[in-house]
């Protein structure tokens, strides 16, 4: 999420709404303003009738679809009435029209009233965000005409926890207003706005004109962004509003399909489509991968094929990546050219994303889609690497053979882009880049002694030493930094504790090694800074939405502290921007937000950077070597640890600073940092499009402050092949000026003396010359390889990738939630409920492993609701109440009441039903079984009632008796319990088939003559005891029914009555005693 254009319409109504609260009533914006969009036209006059200010004033209509210079492509209207704005509105809406060089279709128009003023009235102010607070820009002479306001307005920095006067901002920003009371009337607006401004998180506000008349003062086109990562904290203030597309870029369907899907997970999703007739298509995983491979596309010529832009990150579920790859396939397919597509299925070195995983989504839409994909002759290049890519990579291959479609897989061995020029049908290259002494040497002349004196200075952040606490409960990124220290052979783990505030102080178990150590968890920052007084680097993975806090607590703590990583993406500019002031003054150095962290060989590592342990094994992580480098892209950290180690000695240290515009720190602290530490011989700095921190690691290298090989390259010279303005996978990636476009970032570090290659793809090979100059003039010791340390794989990791078997502890086969959506025996938990399957069909999943048919799920829920409760007076809801007075809980009292449950109270069932069953099956008639149960002195279960009789039936039991004989196929065993009925009522009329019996008897028709069950399933489950199941759970009902009624009626402890006990006290009717 970044920084996102609001319409006109909500910008004027968020100020209506809080200018006067701002400027303690002093300023008032009249909140009138009506949208009128291609769904109202139908409906003007009751929009009238609603704004019936509309129907009496002049009026000024424009189209509000983030259109700039409106004015001058003649698309505003002014000084109509209601029926001129009709008019205007119908001859342009749903009409395309060209603006500049963008052409769209009308669809969103503003009304506002029409504001007569002469044109020294009208003004100019925009204020926008800075890394120490905002710039307010005004000028004195607004309006379509304006011209050059960079050039000609008169500027004021305003530091983010400062709040001008009147009288400075008179002073310093509107000295050219001539009107004294105009003048001090702007400052009271400009103060309200600023105030605004920051409560409501904008990023940007522009008014032109900004008029002030007798009317007061007025916003009559107004251009604002909001940070949308604020949402969590001023969404209400905001009102309820989309965000529009940009004119002439309405989402297509595949788009806004994403953008959903995007929005319901933790993980990230984006597509944008360029070109759908494109022939080259991308399905790329990382944010700034994404970038990379868009860049090398374009770099090589073929950016006017490029068809899509997007990403997929953060470890996306196999669901999800399938229905983002089939949304990419389903466009991709819908065309063919005669040349044939190329479909580039790439990414970075994944830190924790299981690739095979994310793959096999992929792989079930190429499965799917494979039919379309040989028709339109579609070739497709994979490359990626990261935890368990070996799998698939292999999977993809395989794949490729089964489906008849050419794919060609590559893995780390390769660099990032290398299979984009295959791809494109460029044969590969045998020049490779050369670097001479001379210009290396050139570098390192600038700044004479600079490098010795700032060394003095530059305490390195991490060493053999560090420990660190971590905030948040992160057991893997725990784990993993354990391993990284057992691999470079630490004496001390570098995890010290963690703190963790929503749980008591306790312990928590890892692995150092193959031995288990306990990780203490505290409950708050200053109980575990004062325990481990060695620590000094806390690395903070709590929520954006308490990263802010936490840290904030954290930078309480300078004396002991010296660096935080934030780790969380998303946390609001402004709160960012808070965050570093207060860094500042603390003296604290602050890596992030948004990031992955940094890596120093041999020493310490942050959280997950560096990927999984084969990955730092593979990239020479274990051990320094001479190359230091800065990024702001996490996942392309990994691609420079891949490229570092693969063409010098490998990584000194790497930071990835993040992607949000304002990070915590910028390339150069770190640049500088690297520069004054003597074993780090070569830097490497990459950078992306928009802000300008580049430019400053120019000015160093140009003044003589660094003095050390700078190999560099920014990220997003793809940029200009987009019509529209994009913003790419970080906040901060987004050039708002001509300087902060890559390309023009890498014209000038390249004129300040960087080494910069023509595109991504070269940046191994110009690293690898440099180095190799360097090393073959003794300017960096090339040291022996010291043996490839050993780290215990994780069980898990290991069973997970095939190599270890363990046998289960448990079996389960009715319920599974490990996937993307719960399964109750096999069916997912949404078609559950799309097919209303009910209560009793979920029963019948759970329990039996199988749906039942309608009438059989229809007759469980009747089980349910007849037992559900049969009075106070029964023992089980007796000692539930009794449980209940006793001031017991509810799970305590239920328990009570349940244990009651057996022969002689509700347990009758299942011994009923075997029974009946076992009668029936034998083949006796009802008076025989009668006469042989009295003979062997056996009750007859199911047949009894204390109260009901022939004459006063239950009628619990004739529902159930018309049920059954309605719907069931037989009823051979309720027919039965009926003929014993009429034998034993014969005796005494109370002797009738019980509600249990009736249950029992109608049960065992169902279940053998549904068919759902063989004869064997449907006795097993009676010997299961699921009949008594059905009791239990009915019952259930009622006895949580009696609980919370006797917590209703605030009843108190229950004592039996004395008059309801028989004492016996009379001595002669005591047992004898023993002698």
């Amino acid at each position: 999420m970044a920084t996102r254009a609001v319409s006109e319409f909500d910008g004027k109504r968020m100020l209506a709404r809080w200018i006067p609260e701002n400027s303690k009533g002093e300023h008032h914006i009249l909140d009138k303003f009506v949208r009128v969009q291609a769904k109202d036209m139908d409906f003007l006059d009751q929009l009238a009738h609603e704004n019936s200010w509309v129907l009496t004033d002049r009026l000024v209509v424009k189209p509000d679809q983030l259109i700039k210079r409106r004015g001058k492509a003649g698309l505003v209207g002014l000084n109509l009435d209601w029926a001129g704005v009709k008019e205007w509105i119908g001859a342009r809406m749903n009409r395309e029209v060209h603006v500049e060089h963008v052409t769209g279709i009308l669809d969103t128009f503003i009304v506002e009233p029409f504001v007569p003023h002469a044109q020294e009235e009208e003004f100019y102010v925009c204020i926008h965000n800075t890394r120490d607070g905002e710039e307010i820009l005004f000028h004195h002479e607004g309006g379509v005409d304006v011209g050059d306001v960079d050039a000609k307005a008169i500027k004021m920095d305003v530091v983010l926890t400062d709040s001008p006067t009147k009288e400075t901002l008179c002073r310093e920003l509107l000295m050219n207003v001539s009107d004294t009371a105009k003048q001090a009337e702007v400052a009271g607006f400009v103060l309200a706005l600023l105030q605004t401004y920051r409560d409501l998180h904008y990023a940007y506000l522009e008014i032109n004109p900004l008029v002030v008349c007798k009317e007061g003062v007025i916003p009559l086109d107004l251009a604002a962004k909001i940070d949308e990562t604020a949402a969590f904290l001023c969404a209400s203030k905001w009102g309820k509003f989309d965000f529009p597309a940009p004119f002439g870029r309405p989402l297509l369907p595949a788009e806004q399909y994403v953008h959903e899907l995007d929005g319901k997970t933790g993980a990230s999703l984006k597509l944008t489509i360029l070109n759908p007739e494109g022939r080259i298509w991308t399905m790329v995983a990382g944010g700034g991968a994404s970038v990379v491979y868009a860049d090398t596309i374009c770099d090589h010529g073929a950016g006017h094929e490029l068809a899509n832009y997007g990403e997929y990150s953060g470890d996306p579920s196999e669901e999800l990546t399938f229905e983002y790859a089939r949304s990419i396939l389903d466009l991709m397919t819908s065309t063919v050219d005669s040349r044939g597509k190329v479909l580039i299925i790439g990414g970075g070195i994944a830190n924790f994303t299981d690739v095979a995983k994310t793959f096999k989504g992929i792989i079930r839409a190429l499965r799917q889609y494979a039919p379309k994909l040989i028709k339109g002759n579609v070739a497709i290049w994979v490359r990626r690497g990261g935890p368990n890519f070996e799998e698939g990579l292999n999977m993809m291959r395989e794949l490729g053979e089964q489906i008849g479609v050419p794919i060609e897989v590559s893995g780390p061995e390769a660099n990032v882009v290398s299979i984009v020029p295959k791809a494109l049908g460029y044969k590969e290259g045998t020049s490779k880049a050369t670097v001479s002494l001379e210009d290396i040497q050139e570098v390192m002349k600038r700044g004479g002694n600079q490098s010795s004196a700032g060394a003095a200075s530059s305490k390195p952040l991490f060493s053999t030493e560090t420990r660190a606490i971590i905030y948040g409960l992160q057991p893997r990124a725990v784990q993993e930094m354990l391993d990284f220290d057992y691999l470079c052979k630490r004496k001390v783990p570098s995890v010290a504790g963690m703190v963790f505030p929503f749980s008591g102080n306790h312990f928590q178990k890892f692995y150092w090694g193959k031995e288990e150590v306990m990780v203490p968890v505290y409950t708050n920052l200053r109980d575990a800074l004062h325990k481990h007084t060695e620590v000094d680097v806390m690395i903070n993975f709590a929520s954006f939405r308490s990263a802010y806090s936490s840290t904030m607590d954290a930078l309480q703590h300078a004396d002991q502290l010296r660096t935080i990583a934030i780790i969380a993406e998303g946390i609001p500019e402004l709160q960012t921007r808070l965050l570093e002031r207060a860094a500042d003054k603390a003296g604290i150095h602050i890596i992030g937000p948004a990031t992955v962290g940094g890596i120093k060989p041999g020493c310490f590592r942050i959280g997950n950077t560096g990927g999984m342990i084969d990955n730092i094994i593979r990239s020479k992580l274990y051990r320094p070597g001479s190359v230091a480098y800065v990024s702001r892209s996490g996942g392309m950290s990994n691609e420079l640890n891949n490229i570092i180690s693969q063409h010098t000695n490998g990584v000194y240290e790497g930071v990835a600073i993040g992607g949000d515009r304002y990070p915590g720190s910028v390339f150069l602290d770190h640049l500088l940092r690297f520069n004054d530490d003597p074993a780090v011989k070569i830097l490497v700095l990459l950078g992306e499009v928009g802000g300008r921190e580049e430019y400053k690691v120019c000015e160093a290298i140009e003044s003589g402050r660094i003095t050390k090989p700078v190999v560099a390259w920014c990220i997003g010279t793809c940029a200009k092949i987009f019509p529209y303005e994009v913003q790419f996978g970080h906040a901060g990636a987004l050039a708002n000026a001509l300087s902060e476009t890559a390309e023009a970032k890498n014209s000038a570090m390249r004129k300040a003396g960087c080494f910069v290659p023509n595109s991504f793809d070269g940046f191994g090979d110009l690293l690898g010359a440099v180095y190799g100059t360097m090393a073959s003039n003794s300017l960096i010791q090339v040291d022996p390889e010291p043996p490839v340390p050993k780290v215990p794989m994780d069980f898990n990791w290991a069973k997970q990738l095939g190599l270890v078997r363990k046998p289960a502890a448990f079996v389960s086969s009715i319920c599974d939630d490990r996937g993307e959506e719960l399964l109750y025996a096999g069916m997912p938990i949404s078609k559950v409920f799309e097919e209303d399957v009910g209560v009793g069909g979920v029963l019948s999943l759970l329990w039996f492993k199988r749906r039942l048919p309608i009438y059989a799920t229809k007759f469980i829920e009747m089980i349910l609701m007849v037992t559900a409760d049969h009075g106070p007076a029964v023992s089980g809801a007796h000692n539930t109440i009794v449980c209940a007075r006793a001031g017991k809980d509810l799970i305590s009292s239920l328990t009570s009441g349940l244990l009651t449950i057996g022969p002689r109270f509700g347990g009758a069932l299942d011994e009923a039903a075997i029974l009946f069953r076992d009668a029936v099956d034998r083949g006796e008639d009802a008076k025989a079984f009668v006469k042989t149960m009295r003979e062997q002195n056996k009750l007859i279960m199911g047949i009894g009632h204390k109260i009901k009789s022939v004459t006063n039936p239950d009628m619990r039991v004739t529902i159930i008796k018309e049920y059954a004989k309605k719907h069931f196929p037989a009823t051979d065993v309720l027919d039965f319990g009926i003929a014993v009925e009429q034998v034993t009522t014969q005796k005494k009329a109370n002797l009738i088939l019980n509600v249990d019996g009736c249950i029992a008897c109608c049960f065992v028709d169902l279940v053998r003559n549904c068919g759902a069950f063989t004869r064997e399933e449907a006795d097993e489950a009676l010997s299961n005891g699921c009949l008594n199941g059905l009791f239990v759970l009915g019952r259930s009902i009622g006895f949580i029914g009696h609980f919370l009624d006797q917590k209703r009626l605030k009843q108190g402890l229950y004592r039996h009555p004395w008059d309801d006990i028989s004492y016996l006290s009379n001595p002669d009717s005591s047992p004898p005693m023993q002698q």
